[in-house]
């Protein structure tokens, strides 16, 4: 430690005697003291003991280290060198105080001295270079690693509370950082970003440069250390197992082993949850990561799984992602073959020919397709009856497409076949069952029991749907086949399909129906020719003819319609402004017998419309008024001249567009008031409204009439479009009512304008600012209320003073006591109504 000469020394004495610590308490008698004294700092005064009587001087013995020392004759305890904290935190020294023959006079008292720690030491960490290894795909967050540093300095203050951070990143090829620290631990993590891209294909190995601060990193003035940290990038254990396949209805004994997957991680707990909702997943996992299949699976039931492994820590938190794996089931041949039809029936005509293909048999195998194990084979196994031959048929081996072998069918001698088809894959043999039916070939025409039906005679007014007239036809072929069928149209005279005919299938008779409205007026006859036609075609050299042909021809009468409107609906879009006398549309109908029409309207309550009988031009007979009404809906009656019975009826609707014609008002009649004494500030607010239609929003303008009184004392100021304060300009109201002229104006085109009086009370109000006593009014003249109330009053007055004086004389002379107290308790109930 650093010393001083004796005369410096006694200049430091003496420099620090000349010191007014006396102000500072650093002088006092000797007695057991501390001193908390910063390390460092060199030489220094810490206390002087006073002496009293009969000592005259001082010693220190104890842990003065050559550091610590008291100058005898004035009690000075200093230092001569610099205190360390880190080579001794306490120092114990014992004073005394002595007499001029060396005895002691006090003591010993200890002195302790506390050596109090500065920031002197740097943070040092445990190693020049740490190594580490991460694996691709690790969990952000989850430390690989860890840094430690440590710190001289006391560890019960900031001086050695360390914090970490990453200062540098070789390489940083995405501009984030792949690593984070935990700032108190120093343990490293991947980032979520790393986590997301750490790849060893693309960069194995990294570079941090870790620091370490003291002062808790937050002082400008901490030590700061650094280190070199090496990342080893391996690649994830981590991985989706490749595709596994597994063979259905396996005879193992289960669970059977199919993968295993490796966490990044120890001690992780191993999962699994289905992707899609099963009624069961027949897989499971093992806590080293073996995935296993606990039953036999069948392709037939479902071909595919997919589902999810996972892995969690003690906590339930996902430590990896979550892992995809799949399974496909791999087909064997254990489905035998299935017909589609438990019986393929076939129809055939008698002459088809040679080679013909008549028809197909159809199975079908459930194991997978495209695969051997669903190939199937046809053969035909048997015919019955072998009659002409019994190869009479051929199923082609590979699509089951049945053929003719010869042409000699004959549906008299043979009318049925019935055939057994073996359908075989290559294990497993089914027989599918065939009938075979010879049908007649349509070589038989249908022919009309009758060429021509005559006349049929209808009215225009005939129901749609009537049958007006029955025909018939026979056909020599197989009954209840496509070659005996009849199927009956109307082949000329009928270009409008005014008519349809339908078949009964049992007997081939035909109905004749009316299938759209007649019209006598557009055709009065109508010369049908009617043919007969199976849907089967003829056969070869066979042709229809005259047989199938018959005639009628359909007499329309004429039946006495009403007139009809050209249009369903008149409308008309007209301003409510229109002069009356003005024609809004013209409605027009025809008479289909060609009768004169006449015109007129029904419904009309308002009376705004007239119509022209003759011509059907509809005129405004009075003014019409949106406001009213802004639809108008009416009646339109034409009839015929010759016969009023004869009408038709239409709707004729009016859209009435509105026009400015009413001026604004306000929205209530309620008055406005303020409470009595005004004190300023107050203010009501008013609403306008309009009956005209408001196309987008209202907007109205308030102001004050020209009006002195009011202007003196009212103001008017704008809310928004529709509102206005109203305010006082003063606080010298009276308690009565107010009349306050207000001008309104529209935004209408053009504008229009109202003026109302507004009733404004200045009033007394209740604790819930309402008025509760009524006010005289500003004008000395009662209102018309006021004057009808005052009427009545004196009426009843004087009827009771009448009726009182009467019943006073015509009982005074019967009871002086009793009139008495009737005049009592007349003169108080007048008293009450006055």
């Amino acid at each position: 430690m650093f010393k001083l000469c004796g005369l410096q020394f006694l200049l430091v004495i003496h420099w620090a005697i000349g010191q007014n610590f006396g102000d500072l308490h650093v002088t006092g008698p000797l007695k057991d003291m501390d001193f908390f004294i910063p390390e460092g700092g060199g030489v220094r005064f810490v206390y002087q003991f006073t002496s009293e009587p009969p000592a005259v001087s001082f010693r220190a013995y104890g842990e003065k280290d050559g550091i610590i020392d008291i100058v005898p004759k004035t009690g000075i305890l200093y230092l001569n060198g610099s205190l360390d904290w880190e080579t001794k935190t306490v120092h114990t020294l014992q004073v005394e105080s002595l007499d001029e023959n060396g005895n002691v006079v006090k003591g010993p008292y200890t002195v302790t001295i506390h050596v109090e720690d500065t920031n002197d030491n740097p943070p040092e960490f445990d190693k020049a270079e740490y190594t580490g290894v991460v694996r691709q795909n690790s969990r952000p967050g989850k430390p690989f690693m860890q840094v430690h540093a440590t710190d001289r300095d006391d560890p019960t203050t900031p001086h050695a509370q360390l914090r970490y951070s990453i200062l540098h990143h070789f390489p940083n090829p995405y501009g984030e950082m792949l690593f984070e620290i935990d700032s108190v631990t120093g343990e490293i993590s991947p980032s979520r970003t790393g986590s997301y891209y750490l790849d060893p294909q693309k960069q194995d190995t990294f570079t941090l440069v870790v620091t370490v601060k003291d002062m808790a990193g937050m002082s400008t003035n901490a030590f700061t250390s650094s280190t070199d940290v090496i990342i080893t990038v391996k690649e994830s254990l981590w991985k989706a197992p490749p595709t596994i396949y597994i063979q259905e209805n396996s005879t193992q004994v289960h669970p059977v082993k199919i993968s295993q997957v490796q966490s990044n991680e120890p001690n992780v707990i191993y999962d699994i949850f289905e992707k899609e909702k099963l009624p069961r997943l027949p897989f499971s996992i093992d806590q080293n990561g073996v995935i296993y299949v606990t039953e036999p699976l069948d392709r037939e039931e479902k071909d595919t799984y997919v589902f999810y492994v996972v892995t969690k820590d003690n906590e339930g938190e996902l430590v990896d992602k979550p892992l995809q794996v799949s399974v496909i089931v791999e087909d064997i041949n254990d489905n035998p073959p299935v017909c589609q039809q438990a019986l393929t029936v076939i129809e055939v005509q008698e002459n088809e020919g040679e080679g013909s293909n008549i028809g197909t048999v159809f199975a079908t195998d459930m194991d997978k397709e495209h695969t051997l194990n669903s190939r199937l084979q046809f053969q035909i196994k048997s015919q019955v009856p072998p009659t002409p031959s019994s190869n009479l048929f051929f199923i082609q081996q590979d699509t089951g497409v049945l053929q003719l072998m010869s042409h000699s069918l004959n549906k008299r001698i043979v009318s049925n076949y019935s055939l057994k088809v073996l359908v075989t894959d290559e294990v497993f043999q089914t027989i599918c069952d065939v009938q075979i039916h010879v049908i007649d070939i349509n070589d038989q025409i249908p022919i009309f029991e009758k060429s021509n039906y005559h006349n049929v005679t209808v009215a225009e007014s005939i129901p749609i749907g009537t049958v007006i007239l029955e025909i018939q036809a026979t056909d020599g072929d197989e009954p209840a086949t496509g070659s005996s069928y009849i199927i009956y149209q109307v082949k000329e005279g009928d270009p409008n399909n005014s008519f349809t005919i339908e078949t009964d299938p049992e007997t081939n008779r035909g109905f004749v129906r009316i299938n759209k409205a007649l019209d006598f007026e557009e055709t009065p006859v109508y010369n049908l020719v009617i043919n007969a036609t199976n849907p089967e075609p003829l056969v070869s050299g066979v042709q229809y003819n005259s047989s199938s042909l018959t005639l009628f021809k359909v007499f329309v009468t004429n039946v006495d319609e009403p007139p009809v409107f050209r249009e369903t609906v008149y409308k008309a879009e007209v301003s409510e402004d229109i002069p009356v006398d003005t024609v809004v549309m013209t409605v027009e109908a025809y008479d289909p017998e060609g009768d004169t029409v006449r015109y007129s309207l029904e419904g009309d309550v308002r009376k705004w419309l007239k119509i022209d009988s003759v011509t059907g031009q509809v005129y405004t007979a009075s003014t019409l008024d949106r406001e009213q009404q802004e639809t108008y809906t009416v009646e339109v009656v034409a009839s015929e001249q010759k016969n009023a019975a004869q009408k038709s009826r239409t709707t004729l609707t009016l859209q009435l567009k509105d026009v400015n014609d009413n001026p604004p008002l306000l929205a209530t009649d309620n008055p406005a008031f303020f409470c009595h004494p005004v004190s300023g500030g107050e203010r009501t607010i008013i609403q306008a409204t309009d009956a005209d239609k408001q196309w987008y929003y209202s907007t109205f303008t308030f102001s004050l009439a020209d009006d002195r009184n009011a202007i003196d004392n009212w103001e008017i100021s704008k809310v928004n479009a529709t509102h206005a304060y109203l305010s006082p300009k003063h606080a010298n109201f009276e308690e009565k009512v107010y009349i306050v002229p207000v001008v309104i104006n529209d935004n209408g085109q053009p504008p229009l304008e109202r003026k109302v009086n507004l009733e404004v009370n200045i009033c007394s109000c209740s604790s819930e600012n309402s008025c509760f006593i009524e006010v005289q009014r500003e004008h000395s003249w009662p209102s018309t209320g006021q004057a009808i109330g005052i009427l009545i009053g004196v009426l009843l007055i004087i009827g009771f003073i009448i009726g009182g004086a009467f019943f006073h004389m015509k009982y005074k002379q019967k009871n002086e006591k009793k009139s008495h107290q009737n005049d009592v308790k007349d003169t108080s109930e007048l008293n009450r109504l006055t």
